[in-house]
């Protein structure tokens, strides 16, 4: 097993051409402050996972940017190039980590096949952006 967390945010990143750190520096962010949880009261998205004291968990995932327009193969040429995905991903990490606990930042593997097992709460599954215009 590379990696594993309890109750938290599993974030799946995707680095697509021209994506810069300011775009990964809002998507750290993003993610650390994103409510997600209930409060105690039952009043809804009111927590983030800093409020909650959750883990997150990163995957790199280039699949999230296919193309399914045209045929039923996926085109990937929305993905940035692997030099470029993996350097801006890990910056993506690390930023996570600085603005959280960095104990409860856990990281997957870039490019490498993995099985990822998740129990969905909810189920709550968001796409957070940027703000740049997509397909």
């Amino acid at each position: 097993m590379i990696s594993s967390i309890g109750k938290g945010v599993l974030a799946f990143a995707a680095v697509a051409p021209g994506d810069t750190e300011k775009e990964a520096d809002l998507m750290a962010s993003k993610v650390l402050r994103m409510k997600l949880w209930d409060d105690d009261e039952g009043g809804k998205w009111k927590h983030s996972v800093a409020d909650i004291e959750g883990e997150v968990l990163c995957v790199s995932q280039f699949t999230l940017l296919a193309s399914t327009k045209k045929g039923a193969k996926p085109d990937f040429h929305g993905a940035a190039n692997p030099e470029e995905a993996r350097r801006l991903y890990h910056y993506f990490v690390q930023k996570v980590r600085a603005g959280y606990q960095e104990e409860r930042v856990k990281d997957g593997q870039f490019q490498a096949m993995m099985e990822v097992a998740l129990v969905n709460d909810g189920p709550v599954t968001l796409e957070l952006k940027n703000g740049a215009k997509t397909d």
